[in-house]
């Protein structure tokens, strides 16, 4: 699919949290300046996070609590080793509660279990081409909802 803005790359990101009931693990690959902070900043509005949305690049994990589904927004980018995540303590946001948003997922190759949707982003002349891929039930409900 075609996003032209932010705003829609944003709204994409809020119908991705739409169609989410449980926690899982949502891979987002694309180059600097794709748009993934953009597409979680909008799942985040989705529950209600107006302010206060940034990029983990520097603490790596930025966890957001809710009663019923908790977010947790991964940027991997600074990653030197994927068992630094060991020490970060990433095991404990892998679970029913918690959607997991992971950003430069390559670099923690073989530690994130079970990823249950890919967002492939890339740069386009009119915008940001997304194309979304699962090979679970999970995931592909997820994409299945997605109405853009």
């Amino acid at each position: 699919m075609l996003i032209r803005g932010e705003a829609q790359m944003r709204k994409l990101g809020a119908n991705i949290m739409a169609a989410t009931h449980s926690g899982g693990v949502i891979a987002l690959h694309g180059n600097l300046g794709t748009g993934k902070t953009t597409l979680v900043r909008g799942a985040l509005e989705f529950l209600g996070v107006t302010k206060g949305v940034r990029s983990p690049t520097y603490t790596l994990i930025e966890y957001y609590a809710f009663d019923s589904l908790s977010v947790a927004h991964f940027d991997l980018y600074r990653l030197e080793h994927a068992e630094e995540l060991e020490y970060l303590g990433y095991r404990d946001y892998m679970n029913e509660q918690t959607l997991c948003f992971v950003e430069w997922p390559d670099r923690a190759k073989d530690c994130l279990g079970d990823v249950g949707l890919d967002i492939f982003i890339d740069y386009d002349a009119e915008g940001r081409l997304v194309k979304l891929s699962s090979k679970c039930e999970w995931g592909n409900r997820i994409t299945e909802s997605v109405i853009f």
